[in-house]
């Protein structure tokens, strides 16, 4: 997941309310429902300690989703009685969290809002191909191309003059099979696809898939579906799912052979809070891994007004120069110091039968040993 859009999360001092909900689903009494569930966050975050012009922007943010068309609800994020930050989820929250602390609570993001891969669905056929755009918050028509429309059908024929007719017929597809792709290439770069889903007969699709550009392979799905039918939510859901799965796989993969010391002695990544906290003063971690269910994700570290101030023991700090202190969860230090330096993180869960992978739950892949 690129971080980059959390940046004005630590462009300002906390303490920060962190609030994930669900949307409201439509029914005459959704106004009303929305207005107590509201409510009930505010009055939370009081409780814990939040400050009244706060818990009034959170209260307000939260009130407007009842206009909102979102179907899987938002994380807000504010301070000092300021909304800053309230990015769309991809996957519905487990209930409501409430969370006031020193450092924004930006750790569910990563299951909640994180790895959202857009598609482009190509529906192609001999003449051309329509391109629709999919994500998790809907679709839009993307463009379409129209290669030669004439002649591609076959004929039943076998004599001479049909056999020639027919070899035209072969150019037409294959010079069709070309432009789409072509087509297809500038719309993946233009719109910063992950996936790229080929709808149609197998044959049209194969001769699409062959002509991409060799770096766009593995970014494709061929639809089991036939022509002329349109992918449904489930199944473009489908396969972005287990695009996320198989990146998460590749990305665990390259963690567990980086652990292994390398010539110098070195591994080229490392686990536990600790080393990580290290790793991240030093500016090393070139990709974070969180594992949801791992222990050191909550685990009490110590952080400053900027990012490289973190430290395992509040002492730790004071040597390093800080004079002012924080206790925070280690999930959330760490990714703030992802942001500062440029680096994605990336939620990860073992395949079942594996031994559980960062240990501790925290890990990252290094930029140097």
């Amino acid at each position: 997941m690129d971080l980059a859009f959390l940046h004005p999360l630590y462009e300002h001092p906390g303490p920060w309310a962190s609030v994930y909900v669900d949307t409201p689903r439509h029914t005459e009494d959704t106004p009303h429902e929305q207005h107590l569930a509201a409510l009930a966050v505010s009055r939370e975050l009081s409780t814990q300690g939040a400050d009244e012009a706060t818990c009034v922007a959170v209260r307000e943010a939260l009130e407007e989703l009842r206009h909102s068309s979102e179907p899987h609800g938002r994380a807000v994020f504010a301070r000092a009685g300021e909304v800053v930050l309230d990015p769309p989820l991809t996957r519905s929250p487990d209930g409501s969290l409430v969370r006031w602390a020193p450092l924004p609570h930006t750790a569910p993001l990563l299951e909640l809002a994180g790895e959202d891969p857009v598609c482009v669905v190509a529906y192609v056929d001999r003449k051309g191909a329509d391109f629709e755009l999919r994500g998790a918050l809907g679709r839009q028509a993307a463009g379409s191309v129209s290669g030669r429309q004439w002649p591609v059908h076959r004929t039943s024929s076998a004599d001479w003059s049909e056999r020639h007719f027919q070899l035209r017929v072969e150019n037409t597809w294959e010079h069709n099979a070309g432009e789409i792709a072509d087509a297809l290439a500038a719309c993946q770069e233009e719109t910063g696809a992950d996936l790229l889903i080929l709808v149609g007969d197998e044959r049209e699709k194969r001769a699409v898939h062959e002509r991409l550009p060799k770096h766009l392979h593995g970014r494709v799905v061929e639809a089991e579906h036939g022509a002329g039918s349109r992918l449904l939510d489930e199944d473009v859901e489908r396969a972005r799912t287990e695009h996320v799965r198989q990146r998460a796989e590749r990305e665990l993969e390259r963690f567990l052979a980086a652990r292994v010391p390398g010539d110098d002695g070195r591994p080229g990544a490392v686990e536990g809070v600790p080393a990580l906290v290290e790793a991240a003063r030093e500016h090393r971690i070139d990709e974070l891994l969180i594992r949801p269910d791992g222990p050191d994700a909550h685990r009490e570290v110590w952080v400053g007004e900027d990012p490289d101030q973190l430290a395992v023991r509040r002492t730790d700090l004071k040597i390093l120069g800080e004079q002012n202190s924080w206790s925070a969860r280690a999930d959330d230090a760490l990714i703030r110091s992802a942001v500062a330096t440029g680096a994605p993180a990336l939620s990860v869960t073992p395949a079942g039968g594996e031994a559980p992978a960062p240990v501790g739950g925290l890990g990252a892949l290094l930029r140097w040993s």
